[in-house]
């Protein structure tokens, strides 16, 4: 199985900065993308940003110029480093891995998709 895990929320007043960082755990060789998502109460999870394995980024036009993410794939990890916080940036953010290879029988690759992390708090309040 593949667990996503999740660390570095917490409580930053607005302007400050927090790195979040996500790390993949299983039998993994590869992951196509790695990226974070964000849910407040009563409303769907959104993109915050995501990374593909050649390093290819995409942005929520909310966080472009403020967050930037990255990734180690030799470690399946991933981090968001979170600038110039506003209160409207206060989430759960959720790590997210899809297109999972965890490994090649014959001609076939057997991958996973879609997998989540549990979620880790982040709050912008002064």
């Amino acid at each position: 199985q593949v667990r996503l895990v999740e660390s570095g929320g917490g409580l930053v007043r607005p302007g400050g900065s927090l790195t979040l960082s996500c790390a993949a755990s299983g039998s993994i060789l590869k992951i196509d993308v790695m990226g974070w998502y964000r849910q407040v109460p009563g409303k769907d999870r959104e993109l915050v940003a995501t990374i593909t394995s050649s390093g290819l980024t995409n942005y929520a036009n909310s966080v472009k110029d403020r967050f930037t993410i990255s990734r180690d794939n030799g470690k399946n990890t991933t981090n968001l480093l979170m600038s110039g916080l506003k209160p409207e940036d206060t989430a759960v953010y959720y790590c997210h891995a899809d297109r999972v290879v965890l490994r090649y029988e014959g001609t076939r690759v057997i991958t996973l998709i879609d997998r989540w992390g549990q979620g880790t708090q982040v709050n912008v309040t002064s």
